[in-house]
């Protein structure tokens, strides 16, 4: 199995140092970066591209809802994992599009079982140079390629079916491909 290249991001040094000792225990983790300034790791996770951001919902200045709106706002769409003592946050992450929400103090086999769905669930598609698709086709291509149907879909985005149709049929257009299995893919 490859190396997942994680970062982590919490406002507090203990919190990262505790995950950072869970994480340390699965070989296949790389941590590529970590920080407690959430202003500051956007241009890192930016500059070094993670598979997986664990990131801590509630810090100065920016909330991590904030932080992964400005991360996908520049085109970049990592894993997030929201890893909180506040269990009222699950909801709003969920439609943030978390994919796994862990509360603190941290179980490592909560930590063991997010890791594993991402490496069962992981592929990675690529998009020819230059693609022309815009952040809400890019969303919607990254969750065809998880496997969802388009009423999955929508639900996620908050949109219909319809929408969902339209989108995927315009990124077959664009991408002048005759099915989503057209896009070159493997395992990570």
């Amino acid at each position: 199995m490859s190396q997942i290249n994680c970062y982590l991001l919490d406002d507090q040094i203990n919190s990262v140092e505790r995950i950072k000792s869970l994480l340390q225990l699965n070989k296949s983790v790389n941590i590529i970066g970590e920080l407690c300034d959430p202003e500051k790791a956007i241009g890192e996770i930016l500059q070094l591209k993670p598979q997986i951001v664990f990131i801590d919902v509630e810090m100065p200045r920016m909330s991590g809802f904030q932080v992964v709106e400005e991360i996908r706002n520049n085109l970049f769409f990592p894993k997030f994992i929201f890893v909180t003592a506040y269990d009222q946050y699950a909801i709003k992450a969920i439609r943030a599009g978390a994919f796994d929400y862990i509360l603190k103090p941290i179980d490592v086999d909560d930590l063991r079982n997010a890791l594993n769905r991402f490496v069962t669930t992981q592929k990675t598609f690529h998009l020819p140079e230059n693609c022309c698709l815009t952040m809400r086709e890019k969303e919607v291509v990254e969750l065809v390629c998880e496997g969802k149907t388009s009423k999955e879909i929508g639900e996620k985005l908050h949109l219909s079916k319809h929408t969902i149709d339209t989108h995927r049929r315009k990124i077959l257009d664009k991408l002048n491909i005759n099915s989503f299995s057209d896009l070159s893919h493997g395992e990570n």
